[in-house]
């Protein structure tokens, strides 16, 4: 089993998450997220004026797969999530050593 983070923009989220579920990926968790990259932060504008921010707000999505499904999701999440400009995010990979449904207490695979 696999961990997939993916750091994507806001503005990419509908575009991503629509080409999840059409590969049968309904389930993930979703985080707003601030961080530091090579944008050097945005302008923000409020009221009439404008604010440089430190940060860079990201949104963060967690999804729990089976091995044989990453490659087919990153490659998902490279397609709906790339703009070409400097600031599209990353995909980070982890092993997972076990999974349990607190509902039914299912163990693994099943439990994702």
């Amino acid at each position: 089993m696999k961990k997939i983070e993916a750091i994507i923009r806001l503005s990419r989220f509908d575009t991503v998450r629509d080409a999840l579920a059409e590969i049968g990926v309904r389930f993930f968790t979703l985080k707003e997220v601030k961080g530091f990259g090579l944008q050097q932060g945005e302008k923000l504008v409020y009221r009439g004026s404008v604010y440089d921010a430190d940060y860079i707000a990201r949104l963060q999505i967690d999804i729990l797969t089976t091995s044989d499904k990453v490659d087919q999701i990153i490659e998902t999440i490279l397609e709906s999530g790339r703009t070409g400009e400097v600031g599209d995010g990353k995909i980070s990979v982890y092993d997972v050593q076990q999974v349990v449904r607190i509902r039914t207490a299912e163990q693994g695979a099943h439990a994702i």
